[in-house]
Formats: C-alpha cells, structure tokens, sequence
C-alpha cells in the first residue's frame, strides 16, 4: 500500500491488503453504498486477488456492474450519470459543457460500455491512477482542475462520506456547466435547476427522412433541463444520432 489517501495494489501485497483495495474500489467507484455479499463481483475479486487482472480492470467491472448500470445509468437523467461517471472513474467535476455533451452523445450513440470505457482507457486515468491506484477524489487538486471553477464543482456532486450518490438521480452541475459559472457550495439538493429560472438547451440529430430518394437530415430540438431525459430517450428510440447538446440564452 502507499499513504493514506492514495492505495495501491503492490506486487507484494499479501491478501489483507487487496481486500482493502477491493473495499475502497466499491466505495468509490459505487458513490459510497453499502453492498450486500450477492451485490459482490466475486470472480472479478477472486482474478484480482490472484492477479490475473490489474485495480484498473477490476474497476472496469464494477463499473460495468449491474449495480452500478441499474443505480447510475437506468436511474439517473443523462447529465447525473456523466458527472457522477467523471466523480467515480477520474475523481473530479466535469470542466466544461464540450465535456459533458462529449460523453452523453457517446452514450447515446455506442452504449452504456463505450462510456464507461472512455474514462478508464483515456489517458488522463492512466496518468492519474496507472494499473493499480485506486481511484480517488481529486478534485481539490491543481492537477485535476484545468479551470477554477473546478474546485467548487468537486464539492456539489461530492458531498463527502454522508451522501450515498445514488440518492441524488438530478444533475447538481447542470446550470453550472451550461453557462461556465462558478457553483455555490450549498447543501446538495435533487433539482436540476440550480437557480431560479430553468435552463433550455438545443440538441442537434442527425436522422433519415424515409422518402423517395432517401435523405439525410438534421433537426433540432430546444428543451428544458428537465425535460431532457425523456427528450433523449425518444430520439434514441427512433434511431436519431445525436451531434451536440448545447445550452442556449
């Protein structure tokens, strides 16, 4: 093990403490809960225990979890589930609205998997936590926030080990990122709307007009913060691609 804050799976680390490691994986990559002995990965922990795979493909599995799918990704508006993907898999706040609208297209448009594989294989994990860091919190740090605001952002979606993240299935970040403004440190609250007026947002789709001769075109719908789930769903179940999210006055 390293410090404290930081634990590390060694090569010879005995089996008390990769049961710390497994323990710390859940807790982080799972926002905080309590998992019962047939929520556990059992064959992932048992590979990683014999070190047939490495704390980062281990990580790749819980976060591939039925547990974490039904808690995270079926649960949650899209928004939530980026933000907190960015929470539990790169320990940090989303930058920007290029980031978050980044990964819900590629949500919508490869899969539940290719999003979750798009933290863990990028490089900024790789640099940050390697094969056999455990993720951790890191947004506190100048490392991890490119922007200022980033460190205020940390601290409305990380709300510290009395919050179980999944009781919060409404983005906190949602105003903040939108409009690139600095997040109030308030006690966390389950809207989406983060101040008094709603945002509205344009997302563009690309989709066929099943006419004669069969063409491609775009459209566009503008939607409020809160109606953006079901919005997404419905283009999704009509097979539209969608280019961009964008926040709009």
């Amino acid at each position: 093990m390293a410090s404290s804050s930081i634990i590390e799976l060694w090569a010879g680390s005995g089996l008390d403490e990769v049961q710390t490691v497994i323990r710390n994986v859940y807790k982080q990559v799972l926002g905080n809960p309590h998992v019962m002995d047939s929520e556990r990965l059992v064959t992932a922990e048992s590979q990683l225990c014999d070190r047939s795979i490495s704390v980062r493909e281990f990580v790749r599995s819980v976060a591939k979890s039925d547990f974490y799918r039904s808690r995270y990704f079926e649960s949650c508006a899209p928004y939530r589930f980026v933000e907190l993907n960015f929470l539990h898999l790169l320990g940090r706040a989303p930058q920007d609205q290029r980031e978050v609208s980044e990964h819900i297209v590629r949500c919508v448009a490869e899969g539940y998997e290719a999003e979750i594989d798009s933290y863990i294989d990028s490089d900024e994990y790789q640099a940050a936590f390697g094969e056999n860091v455990v993720p951790y919190s890191r947004g506190k740090s100048s490392e991890a926030n490119a922007k200022q605001v980033g460190y205020n952002r940390i601290f409305a979606i990380d709300r510290g080990p009395a919050q179980i993240d999944s009781a919060v299935q409404a983005s906190q970040l949602v105003y903040a990122v939108a409009t690139n403004s600095a997040t109030e440190i308030k006690p966390s609250t389950a809207t989406v709307i983060g101040s008094g007026t709603e945002k509205r947002f344009k997302i563009l789709v690309a989709g066929s007009k099943f006419d004669s001769p069969r063409r491609v075109s775009a459209t566009e719908y503008i939607v409020s913060a809160s109606k953006m789930t079901p919005q997404i769903q419905r283009i999704n179940r009509t097979s539209g691609k969608i280019i961009s999210i964008t926040e709009i006055a």
